[in-house]
């Protein structure tokens, strides 16, 4: 039996137990997907496409592959893969913390020729410098959660040291982005306004928070107000995760502090601007504010999202506030939630009106605490693949067969994440 067959045999036997044949062989593909079409080798570490985008992001790169963490202590080809990977993802971020998606070599290639403040090394390696905070989060997490998997801190070397310090340094810098940031941005051709920040690359006029800013969403997709309340909340998370891993792995007072401090500014800025009052819902999250009294209420399917973050462990699925910021973006008020005859939730302005993303459904299904809302997502789910058995960016919630990305390998493996949650409630 093969790495994969070893994997993914018990769920496919309990959803075959279940009757449920074409969610098992949906869950077999999806999860075999990362590791079938998106693994490369190179120099010793791993490269990993997201599918039909020859690039390496950060964020997708690590989604991707956290399935695959309950299983590395018992399988070393994939503990080593995973190691390998951090090791790449690492040296990326030494290279450039404020870029989003990298080559597999040092070629030049570009989605787009941009204007930015990169050096002629970072431009070589660089396919696309839109600076999110969720691209360095990710990685913290997929250290953290697979040194707890396995014990194995191989990864923990001089790079990885280097890629802190390139962290702490950025988000330090950017509680002070209008003051004292380096990081510019413009799209040089033709394009939607989410593809280029204003304001000659700096973005929008933003006051200090305590918080850290961000020129794009997950989504790559501009900010409209730079403090982006999912992704801080993410940053702070991150950096209780990687305060753990300095002093177990590489104890430094001086490192650690620093870490502590910049967690308490940013826990103060999500608790001064992060909560506004609704007169529907009562108090809730909002999506982005600017410190200067402007927020944005709304929800995108990419991840970190507002839905998501009781699932990236940013704070507890009971949380009230949250409970009620999860109403309303499952709600007509958030713009971007979609109902149709096939499909309804969370879309994104990253894709079509009336899109819903498999990847939101899922989120909303891992985040949720009521078994019958579970096997509802799961049943809509299964009926969103259009014959492919695999999961794709974005779904017309009117028609199945039209959808964007027939190659996403993140939405491929949170759906795993979904359906291993899911199998109780079928």
């Amino acid at each position: 039996m093969n790495v994969m067959d070893r994997m993914t045999a018990p769920v496919y036997q309990q959803l075959k137990e279940k009757g449920r044949e074409k969610l098992a062989e949906m869950y077999t593909r999806c999860f075999r997907s990362t590791w079938d079409t998106t693994l490369q080798r190179a120099d010793g570490t791993v490269f990993l496409v997201t599918g039909d985008i020859s690039a390496m992001w950060l964020r997708d790169s690590s989604a991707q592959v956290y399935h695959y963490l309950p299983h590395a202590n018992e399988i070393p080809e994939v503990a080593d893969a995973i190691e390998q990977m951090l090791r790449r993802q690492f040296m990326y971020i030494s290279i450039d913390p404020y870029a989003n998606a990298f080559n597999k070599e040092a070629n030049g290639n570009k989605l787009h020729h941009d204007r930015t403040n990169w050096t002629a090394e970072q431009k070589e390696w660089i396919w696309e410098r839109k600076y999110e905070i969720d691209s360095l989060c990710y990685p913290i997490r997929l250290a953290h959660g697979f040194w707890k998997e396995t014990g194995n801190a191989a990864w923990c070397d001089e790079t990885f040291l280097k890629a802190v310090d390139a962290i702490l340094t950025l988000w330090e810098t950017e509680q002070h982005h209008c003051e004292k940031s380096p990081y510019t941005f413009e799209r040089i051709v033709d394009c939607p306004p989410s593809d280029t920040l204003v304001n000659g690359g700096k973005g929008a006029p933003v006051a200090y928070t305590g918080m850290t800013w961000s020129g794009f969403r997950p989504s790559d997709d501009a900010c409209q107000y730079g403090y982006l309340i999912p992704a801080n909340f993410f940053a702070r998370h991150a950096l209780e995760q990687l305060k753990e891993l300095i002093a177990a792995l590489a104890p430094d007072a001086a490192l650690e502090a620093r870490i502590a401090k910049l967690h308490e500014e940013i826990e103060e800025g999500l608790r001064k601007y992060a909560v506004v009052h609704h007169e529907t819902f009562g108090d809730v999250y909002a999506y982005e504010v600017d410190g200067m009294g402007h927020y944005n209420l709304m929800d995108d399917a990419n991840v970190p999202s507002l839905l998501s973050l009781p699932y990236l462990g940013c704070l507890s699925a009971d949380d009230p506030v949250y409970q009620n910021t999860r109403k309303m973006l499952l709600s007509r008020a958030n713009p971007y939630y979609y109902e149709g005859t096939a499909a309804k939730g969370i879309g994104s302005p990253h894709t079509p009106e009336n899109f819903v993303w498999p990847i939101s459904l899922c989120i909303q299904g891992l985040t949720a605490q009521d078994g019958e809302e579970i096997r509802k997502l799961a049943d809509m789910l299964e009926n969103l693949d259009a014959g492919t058995f695999l999961m794709h960016e974005g779904v017309n919630v009117n028609d199945t067969a039209d959808f964007t990305r027939p190659w996403f390998a993140w939405a491929n493996s949170i759906f795993s994440e979904f359906v291993e949650k899911a199998i109780p409630c079928l």
